[in-house]
């Protein structure tokens, strides 16, 4: 079992590395309903992200910087179900 989910986290980073610098520059559903309701600017004090735009800060080239963003958006999503997976597998 764990070998099918270290081949599937691997699976997924890499898509997420190779992927993430092709996808769409249109604004996701999050940043399109702040942009209607007019909230962007005040949404830039609310929601911090070290990766805020796909874009990992300090790195220059913007295809790498992208990748790595979608790496980063993975692991944490991978890190929160497994969080509550273990939680909730443990009742």
């Amino acid at each position: 079992m764990k070998n099918k989910i270290l081949i599937g986290l691997v699976t997924a980073l890499l898509l997420a590395f190779l992927l993430s610098p092709f996808a769409s520059a249109n604004p996701d559903g999050l940043d399109r309903v702040l942009k209607d309701f007019g909230l962007e600017e005040r949404s830039k004090t609310i929601l911090v992200s070290p990766a805020a735009n796909y874009v990992f800060p300090g790195i220059k080239n913007e295809k790498l910087a992208t990748g790595i963003a979608g790496v980063f958006g993975t692991l944490l999503t991978f890190g929160f179900a497994w969080f509550i997976g273990k939680k909730l597998g443990n009742k």
